[in-house]
């Protein structure tokens, strides 16, 4: 883990963890080809992330000041974006827990996550489509329109997401999606939706790798450079990825994905 790799992972993480095309399956790409099975790697892999919480934060730290008050004041908009938000995580909360061993075995390869971008490409296109075809209203939406039951299909489409490669926020914005929300809407929705589920998934791996992190030569120092990069490149990307979504839409990352997904797959047939 040298502070030149550790800056790496952390542009790559704060590239890809917002837009729909799976940091951890990138992170995974990238590591099996440079690292191996390094467990110190792997650590990283899922410890940068806290750079990448710590970038929403920043960026919504207004709407999260708000959301605080209110809950304390019981304002019933605050509280029903709350609500959203705890019933969104808790299902993944629920299945990674169960599954974590069993997904760290099976699915953290680069096999499985060029099967998962493949897939998850085809979904993002597939549903953009027919959200196209379906969507007739212009009215504007806001974080208050995300319904209990609006968050619980949200967050039964994020347990998909345990499988890297799938991309939790592409399967929370597909799950938006499905469930009549907008797709600017959708997406912020998933950014709030990101600081529980990674900072939770962050502390559990920081807390069970800490030690051989940071006693690895350059651990600390590269630790330290990969969260501050990851930091700074998320923070760039949300601030430009909601306006790209409005004119754009998930197509060009349904497209990039597939491609990606396939030229990983040609490379170990043909290997």
């Amino acid at each position: 883990m040298s502070p030149l790799f550790a800056l790496l992972l952390g542009v790559l993480e704060g590239l890809t963890e917002f837009i729909p095309v799976s940091s951890t399956g990138h992170l995974i790409l990238l590591g099996s080809s440079f690292a191996g099975d390094d467990p110190v790697v792997k650590t990283m892999e899922i410890v940068i992330q806290l750079g990448a919480v710590l970038a929403v934060v920043v960026h919504y730290r207004k709407l999260l000041a708000e959301l605080v008050r209110g809950v304390l004041r019981r304002d019933p908009d605050k509280l029903r974006i709350a609500y959203a938000l705890a019933i969104a995580f808790v299902p993944a909360a629920v299945v990674g827990l169960a599954f974590l061993h069993a997904i760290k075995e099976h699915l953290f390869g680069p096999r499985p996550v060029a099967i998962a971008l493949i897939v998850g490409g085809v979904a993002m296109i597939v549903v953009e489509q027919w959200v196209k075809r379906r969507s007739k209203s212009d009215d504007e939406q806001t974080l208050e329109d995300v319904t209990p039951l609006r968050a619980l299909v949200v967050g039964l489409f994020q347990c998909l997401s345990l499988w890297p490669g799938m991309s939790r926020s592409m399967t929370t914005i597909l799950g938006g999606q499905v469930s009549g929300l907008k797709t600017p809407i959708a997406a912020e929705f998933s950014f709030l939706l990101s600081i529980p589920v990674l900072g939770a998934a962050t502390m559990l791996d920081l807390v069970k790798g800490w030690r051989g992190l940071v006693e690895s030569p350059s651990g600390f120092t590269s630790l330290a450079i990969g969260l501050v990069v990851a930091f700074v490149v998320s923070l760039i990307v949300i601030r430009v990825f909601i306006g790209y979504l409005k004119r754009f839409g998930l197509t060009p990352f349904g497209v990039y994905r597939i491609l990606l997904g396939a030229a990983v797959l040609a490379f170990f047939y043909l290997r």
